[in-house]
């Protein structure tokens, strides 16, 4: 990409375009990342406290997981717009959806105060956080990616995921504040502070996506008519295997709602840890992923995406075991190493670059929906993984082995599932999503 193009480019722009996408996915996801911490450690207490702590703990997560339920359907809907209308502006509704939700589930009274009434606002929700969710990244990604230049896609797009692990950290940061209060006061109002905090998230979040213009991609494919009627009936019509592709590709996304939600959840209540131990074991481990996930990304620059989310996958699939064993068996100083090493350093490389190859396997009319709909199926799948894992979860030293065989099962499939794609790292941006024969003639007409 050229320092100034038709669409009116700079070369300042795609540093912007990075920026803003850190910026968003950072106040977004602390909205989004909130809810699981408070899943893992207060809702059991404050909606569900008539059940056994196994049982309030399982029905819990599974409040947590039903955001990925509504985000397939959220995708279509956002994706559809955000191909038709633009990213911008979907990425602004997005935005305002999330922080309007997650303000208000700060707002509903404990089961104690209404009975039922209370879990079942708290899951409605839920859902809207998840219908949010679902266009987030997908629409920063398409965003980053085609402000980006050639080359340096993967760098570029990484600042997405990096500023959703920057919202994992804030998130965890409020809540290890919270968490320190004593039990009466965090149960009562303690827990509520984080959510109306999102206030804040929604004015900051406005302010940065509203000055960056739209992608000089999507502005030609206005001004050429190339925009689709129907973004997903062309989607599925001419990219059904790369849809496929990224939600296999995306059940990686169970190593991480295992070890920042389950692992929450299971070392409080079941192993009788201390939440703020656990809580400082993920926000280390997303700060060394703040450093590993561009690194990786370069890297995949270099060599291309299917070896480094290859590595990704099946390293996490094999460090899976000696975390979960140090989990189940209460060592603090392991569970800190091989937590850190799992989710900072080894997932990154799975985590860092899909945003790149994702978005990659499209061209620019379906490309929002393609990754949106693709990365949401495979993120609902692994998103009921923590109540998956609260269910199989056995008891005694060997408990820890059917969650571990789950984690390492999800990855192994999201490796295998990369390794069939086509290596995208270094194919011209006017030419992604488009087949070998089609790139051809395109070169011959030009």
């Amino acid at each position: 990409m050229s320092a100034t193009e038709p669409g009116g480019t700079t070369a300042n722009v795609p540093r912007k375009a990075a920026l803003a996408s850190f910026v968003g996915s950072a106040l977004e996801y602390y909205d989004f990342f909130i809810y699981g911490a408070a899943a893992g450690l207060v809702f059991p207490e404050v909606f569900f406290p008539d059940s056994d702590p196994a049982t309030g703990t399982l029905l819990s997560l599974a409040s947590f997981g039903v955001a990925y339920v509504a985000r397939p359907i959220g995708a279509v809907v956002v994706g559809h717009f955000g191909d038709k209308l633009g990213r911008k502006k979907m990425l602004v509704a997005t935005l305002l959806l999330m922080g309007v939700s997650t303000f208000a589930i700060g707002l509903v009274p404990s089961y104690e105060s209404i009975g039922v009434a209370a879990p079942i606002v708290l899951v409605l929700l839920r859902v809207l956080q998840g219908l949010s969710a679902a266009g987030e990244q997908a629409g920063a990604n398409s965003m980053t990616l085609e402000h980006a230049p050639e080359g340096r896609r993967g760098f570029f797009t990484s600042f997405t995921l990096q500023g959703t692990q920057a919202g994992l950290i804030l998130a965890n940061l409020v809540f290890l504040a919270v968490a320190m209060l004593p039990d009466e006061q965090l149960f009562s109002w303690g827990w509520r502070v984080p959510f109306f905090l999102s206030a804040l998230v929604v004015a900051v979040g406005y302010w940065v996506r509203r000055s960056l213009p739209e992608t000089p991609e999507f502005q030609r494919a206005e001004a050429t008519d190339e925009v689709a009627e129907i973004p997903v009936a062309v989607l599925f019509r001419d990219h059904w295997s790369s849809v496929l592709r990224v939600v296999l590709c995306a059940l990686i996304s169970v190593v991480s709602t295992i070890v920042a939600t389950w692992s929450l959840a299971h070392g409080t209540q079941i192993v009788g840890l201390d939440r703020t131990t656990l809580l400082w074991m993920v926000i280390l481990a997303n700060v060394l992923a703040l450093a590993a996930l561009p690194l990786w990304a370069m890297l995949s620059d270099r060599i291309g995406r299917r070896p480094v989310f290859a590595i990704g996958a099946f390293g996490s699939a094999a460090v899976a075991f000696p975390f979960l064993w140090a989990l189940q068996s209460g060592r603090i100083g392991l569970i800190f190493l091989v937590g850190i090493l799992l989710a900072g350093l080894v997932y990154s490389a799975a985590n860092g670059i899909w945003p790149a190859m994702y978005g990659e396997m499209f061209d620019t009319k379906v490309r929002y929906s393609g990754t949106a709909i693709g990365t949401q199926v495979g993120f609902a799948l692994g998103g009921f993984s923590p109540s998956i894992a609260a269910a199989i979860v056995g008891d005694g030293a060997d408990g820890w082995l059917p969650v571990a065989l789950l984690t390492a099962g999800a990855a192994t499939v999201a490796g295998v599932c990369a390794l069939t794609a086509r290596e995208t790292a270094h194919v011209p941006l006017a030419q992604l999503g488009t087949r070998p024969a089609d790139r051809d003639r395109q070169v011959t007409r030009a």
